[in-house]
């Protein structure tokens, strides 16, 4: 079973937040894909902030992925769910197939590609690219050459993710290799909230060099 395309336009730049609220400040920069990944909610707060980020995104069509809860995506209709190598294991595959959900899935390595490229997803996130940011990774280091390797060997959507930067989300573009290219950091300023200025200027970059 196939699940379903994100529609023939690029991912593009594809920030990952934390909050709801910061998806409308992105939205109106213009970007089309975003995700959602609250690491430290709970119950009826989290499902708020699903539910938020379903009607901003709803507002502005953008292609709106939740990280990890797909039960949640599935309840309250969400464009799709992003899940890692541990979580496609557990989750209910045939349920958000049938609730017509787009799927995209992590990977780190061939075999992780391999395993992901089974579930037939609408895309497949390969990194880190770069040495992360946002978080220790017990993965080292994709890098550009692999990148395109690995991309070449699929036909599937790409999403570029590890520590991509304004500095260097432009060799990655260069690539070809990536449908969209995502981060966490890079599109947020010193007090942690989007900056428009640092969004608009990786999109130039990504557009530039796609």
């Amino acid at each position: 079973m196939q699940f379903p395309k994100c529609d023939e336009t690029p991912l593009g730049v594809y920030p990952i937040v934390d909050r709801a609220h910061k998806l409308e400040t992105l939205y109106r920069c213009g970007i089309t894909t975003a995700q959602l990944r609250i690491k430290d909610m709970t119950g009826d707060a989290l499902e708020a902030e699903i539910i938020k980020g379903i009607e901003i995104s709803n507002v502005f069509d953008a292609r709106f992925f939740v990280n990890d809860y797909w039960q949640l995506a599935i309840r309250h209709g969400a464009y799709g769910v992003h899940l890692g190598q541990e979580d496609i294991q557990e989750a209910e595959i045939g349920a958000l197939y049938d609730a017509g959900l787009r799927l995209g899935i992590s990977s780190h390595t061939p075999k992780e590609i391999e395993i992901a490229l089974s579930f037939e997803p609408s895309y497949l996130a390969i990194g880190p690219i770069y040495e992360p940011i946002s978080k220790k990774m017990a993965y080292e280091n994709v890098g550009l050459e692999r990148l395109k390797q690995w991309a070449a060997k699929v036909n599937y959507p790409i999403v570029a993710i590890g520590g991509i930067t304004q500095e260097n989300i432009a060799k990655v573009a260069a690539t070809k290799a990536a449908s969209g290219i995502a981060m966490i950091s890079a599109v947020l300023d010193s007090e942690g909230a989007i900056s428009t200025e640092r969004t608009k200027a990786l999109m130039e970059a990504f557009v530039r060099d796609a």
